[in-house]
């Protein structure tokens, strides 16, 4: 393919804004997968019409009406992307029988480093952990998808209300009535601020420290103090969701293949600005990769904990393969 003049100039100008891109594509779809291919037609979409890119707006706004639009395309054929949580099934008790759906299009956790909010490297940081979490990407996908689009570009990205009737297409008034509607549902769906209390550095150093060697040693009786009374575990792709310290603690106790200590082995990732690990099981010599667990903290508690059984995300958090086992 022949390089046009204009290509060097436009991968200049638009390479800085892909994470943040990133980030919005999988605020829309729950997946980083999805968001990863959408990113990708968004840049080829600008790139084909660079050069009649007249500069009206900056090329930021610009890309962003395009990821928006080609989201908004993507999602006339998909559902929304669940947690087992909100399937809207009573919860489950350690004891019963693990049902499997894998054909649900479960949603996805995000790496903090592919989304610009690494903390890590504070000033690389685009993206604000806040509007990653967990919690708020499985409210949005309970909202149709314009009101999705709406909500994101005006209450994340702080644009006007005239801009975003740009991208849909309609009015401001349209707009206005449809962020209204947006916002109502997901302040029902999600926990209100006062409702988690941000742990210290060092709190949460430390209960990250005891959680890796808990589960390492799969000591059930202590893994009870590590989580609030009616703390949350719930695992796609398996529909049930378990609620209550000691219910949870039994679930690992019966249910975890681990048969004593040494058979798990920790790694900790940042994922959807909130800590979490990739948990691998021994298998002979090495550990291979079993489940994510990524983590709510409120104060020295952990309150909630998502844990993904799809082991191909491993490779998106850059994590081994495999790890000799000790």
């Amino acid at each position: 393919m022949t390089e046009r003049p204009a290509d060097e100039d436009f991968l200049r100008q638009a390479d800085p804004f892909r994470r943040e891109l990133l980030a919005h594509c999988y605020r829309m779809l729950g997946s980083v997968h999805d968001a990863e291919d959408l990113v990708q037609e968004t840049y080829i979409r600008a790139w084909k019409s660079y050069e009649r890119f007249e500069g009206r707006s900056s090329l930021r706004t610009w890309l962003y009406r395009i990821a928006t639009r080609v989201c908004l395309t993507a999602l006339e054929n998909r559902g929304k992307r669940p947690l087992p949580t909100g399937l809207g099934n009573p919860g489950s008790q350690a004891g019963d029988e693990l049902v499997e759906q894998p054909e649900v299009p479960w949603l996805e956790p995000v790496p903090d480093a592919m989304v610009g909010a690494d903390r890590a490297d504070p000033a690389s940081i685009v993206t604000s952990r806040e509007t990653i979490r967990l919690a708020l990407i499985a409210a949005l996908q309970n909202l149709p998808p314009r009101q999705r689009a709406v909500l994101i570009l005006r209450d994340v990205l702080q644009w006007r209300a005239a801009e975003v009737a740009e991208v849909l297409n309609t009015t401001t008034t349209a707009v206005n009535s449809i962020l209204q509607r947006a916002r109502t549902q997901l302040e029902q769906a999600t926990p209100r601020e006062d409702e988690v209390v941000e742990p210290t550095a060092a709190d949460q150093r430390e209960l990250l420290e005891k959680f890796v060697a808990v589960f390492e040693a799969k000591d059930v009786n202590a893994m009870v103090d590590l989580f609030t009374k009616d703390a949350i575990w719930e695992m796609p792709p398996f529909v049930g969701w378990y609620q209550g310290n000691e219910n949870i603690a039994r679930l690992i106790d019966v249910q975890c293949p681990a048969q004593g200590p040494g058979d798990m082995h920790l790694i900790p990732i940042e994922a959807n600005g909130q800590p979490g690990f990739g948990l691998y099981m021994k298998a002979g010599d090495v550990y291979v990769p079993f489940n994510m667990p990524i983590l709510t903290i409120s104060g020295d508690r952990i309150t909630h904990v998502s844990c993904f059984f799809d082991t191909s995300l491993f490779a998106k958090f850059g994590l081994p393969e495999s790890v000799p086992a000790k």
